[in-house]
């Protein structure tokens, strides 16, 4: 293998791919539990990939999100989500959320959103988006440090 060949970090370590996998099952699995739907899951995980800039993420999440039932308009206007009313109060306190777990801005804006999402999510609401955010920065990572393709779709 070439230096200039990209080494997929999935394929060289296999067994920390799987249990990646399987920490991002559970996390789904706890986010079900905790009345987390599966479209504002999908939701929370495109928005991580645009602020990260996931390519082969977003592709696959944005998929995901329209088979769970969120419409083109919501995911052309999620990055702007702050801007419209097309989001509700639960969905704009994940989103905050998430948004501040994946910037890590000063303390009082993270301070600011976790206080934000403590009013509108439960606790165990609050959980499960967390973990979110940290499992889908952490696919982020591996994508994009493996240069995941995103393949065209057949037409």
């Amino acid at each position: 293998m070439s230096v200039t060949e990209h080494l997929y970090l999935d394929k060289q370590h296999p067994a920390l791919w799987k249990a990646i996998s399987g920490l991002g099952l559970k996390v789904q699995e706890a986010a079900e539990e905790a009345g987390i739907g599966r479209n504002l899951l999908e939701l929370l995980n495109v928005r991580i990939s645009q602020i990260n800039g996931c390519a082969y993420c977003l592709d696959l999440h944005v998929r995901r999100a329209g088979e769970a039932g969120e419409t083109s308009q919501r995911l052309a206007v999620l990055p702007a989500w702050r801007e419209t009313s097309l989001f509700t109060d639960k969905e704009r306190a994940a989103l905050g959320l998430v948004e501040s777990i994946t910037e890590l801005p000063d303390e009082r804006a993270r301070e600011q959103a976790e206080a934000v999402a403590r009013h509108c999510l439960t606790a165990e609401e609050f959980s499960a988006v967390s973990w979110v955010a940290v499992t889908m920065n952490a696919f982020n990572r591996v994508s994009i440090t493996s240069h995941h393709p995103v393949r065209r779709e057949r037409s």
